[in-house]
């Protein structure tokens, strides 16, 4: 009996180290989710200010662009995964991996050879244990990206997209990224970056005004060449700041359900130590009972 609970209470005091780490832990995200989530309230003015520009260039001028081409010459394809690069967060990466799996899965059977590019240690860890070949890997910035990582992130793709296909250039762009809904949802989505498919901006930030026509100086073709790479690259850093603000309110919730389930640890096994103390004191008293008796008989 005295063995059982020195173990209980060695569970118990491991049980309330976690419970501190988990504590630790979700208050950090908690810290730092209102600052992601403000920075991704920050980029939309900027994103939708050129999603309008492109949409008017393009609506307005029958221009060619190498961006908005499609190439069928190549059945290569590049897909980006934007993952975590600390665990802690519940099925955070695991949800980016498995929904870029199932892309991979389906480019392949179409005839595709993908090329994997990934950010978040998850990944990478993931994939080199498999080994599977990354074209290109970032990591250490996951749930604070900049918009200098962004960049580097959209001229490696972008330099694969425009590469002639006899030199390895890609022919499509997949980014598999999470989309922070709220607090509670983060949902994993599949964006198909290039060639270009300029989307509109929503109904609610649709203005009534009417359409200007536009003349381009010194041509629809500069301007498409200064716009276009842009427009990709502001789009990488929303997607960026979406997994960032998903991941903290990832890793929130689940440090928070763990520290429960800690606490309802701890709760069992001091009822179960408890419960070993007094079946300890119990045959400490018949003992001593069954020794009385004996020596009185």
């Amino acid at each position: 009996m005295a063995g059982k609970q020195r173990y209980y209470r060695q569970r118990i005091r491991s049980t309330q180290a976690l419970k501190k780490i988990f504590r630790a832990m979700e208050l950090m995200a908690a810290s730092r989710i209102a600052k992601a989530r403000a920075s991704v309230e920050a980029a939309g003015p900027y994103s939708r200010a050129i999603t309008r520009a492109v949409s008017a260039v393009a609506a307005h001028a029958d221009v060619d662009h190498p961006l908005t081409r499609e190439r069928p010459e190549t059945n290569r394809t590049a897909v980006l995964l934007v993952t975590a690069d600390r665990g802690m967060a519940g099925a955070y990466s695991a949800s980016v991996i498995r929904e870029g799996e199932r892309l991979i899965r389906d480019l392949t059977e179409q005839g595709q050879e993908v090329k994997l590019y990934v950010t978040g240690r998850r990944a990478v860890s993931y994939y080199t244990f498999r080994r599977r070949e990354l074209a290109g890997s970032w990591t250490g910035f996951s749930d604070a990206p900049t918009p200098e990582v962004a960049a580097e992130i959209a001229s490696t793709l972008l330099d694969a997209f425009l590469t002639d296909p006899s030199e390895g250039g890609v022919g499509q762009l997949h980014v598999v990224y999470t989309h922070f809904v709220n607090m509670v949802t983060q949902t994993p989505r599949v964006i198909r970056m290039l060639p270009l498919e300029v989307v509109d901006a929503a109904p609610e930030e649709q203005t009534p005004e009417p359409v200007p026509l536009y003349e381009f100086e010194p041509s629809a073709d500069v301007v498409l060449d200064a716009l276009l790479p842009q427009y990709v690259r502001s789009r990488i850093h929303a997607f960026l700041l979406q997994a960032a603000a998903s991941e903290l309110a990832a890793r929130q919730q689940a440090m928070h359900t763990a520290t429960q389930n800690a606490e309802d640890l701890i709760r069992n096994f001091t009822r179960l130590a408890n419960q070993a103390r007094q079946s300890e004191i119990t045959q400490e008293i018949s003992e001593i009972v069954s020794g009385a008796d004996a020596l009185a008989s």
